[in-house]
């Protein structure tokens, strides 16, 4: 459960972070994915929201935006908003905040966005309360774990299942390591949380 919903004390940890977001008469849901685009995949994704008429926010990858502007710009164009997830994926604890910052600001020049999601969801408390000026910081209430080889697309389904609540800001990755699981867990997310009476929204 540590990994799935962060607790309480980890939340406190980053002040003023978005990690949930109910709306009053209404059971809201905020599909997110991370770490795209990414050709295959991406698209997926785009299609199966389209089917339902969902929108959803994108935390994407500079260097894979770089690498496949046409797909980014598909994201956009077809409704979705994005965020900034880094140029190079880095993770915040094990990189200096002054390299992270500037990986930060290079993905800037190919992500225009006010949201930033720090990868793998950690970063060390300089660079929040640097990002936290540019950027809203958008955490998470579930993180579905469809990037883990260490379960399958049944858990991952579960996941949604057992921890998804109203307001819930819920992370699956559009990502080559996840697409197995995220490929089959996805739909039945969607259709599990439409027939639990959730609405979804864009951050």
């Amino acid at each position: 459960m540590l990994i799935e919903r962060p607790p309480k004390l980890y939340r406190w940890l980053f002040p003023g972070a978005l990690w949930r977001k109910p709306v009053k008469g209404r059971k809201t849901i905020y599909l997110t994915f991370d770490d795209g685009p990414v050709p295959g995949i991406t698209p997926w994704v785009l299609d199966l929201l389209d089917k339902y008429d969902i929108k959803a926010t994108f935390f994407c990858v500079g260097d894979n935006v770089r690498k496949h502007p046409d797909i980014y710009q598909m994201v956009l164009d077809r409704g979705h908003r994005v965020g900034n997830h880094t140029f190079n994926h880095i993770q915040g604890i094990r990189t200096l905040s002054k390299r992270y910052l500037e990986n930060t600001r290079l993905a800037s020049e190919y992500i225009d966005s006010g949201l930033f999601r720090p990868p793998h969801g950690h970063m060390r408390m300089p660079q929040f309360f640097v990002l936290r000026r540019y950027y809203k910081i958008v955490m998470w209430d579930v993180v579905t774990r469809d990037y883990s080889k260490l379960i399958n697309p049944d858990k991952v389904f579960d996941n949604v299942k057992k921890y998804a609540r109203d307001g819930s800001v819920i992370v699956f990755h559009d990502s080559l390591k996840a697409e197995t699981n995220m490929k089959d867990a996805l739909p039945r997310s969607i259709d599990w949380l439409l027939g639990q009476g959730y609405t979804f929204s864009l951050l």
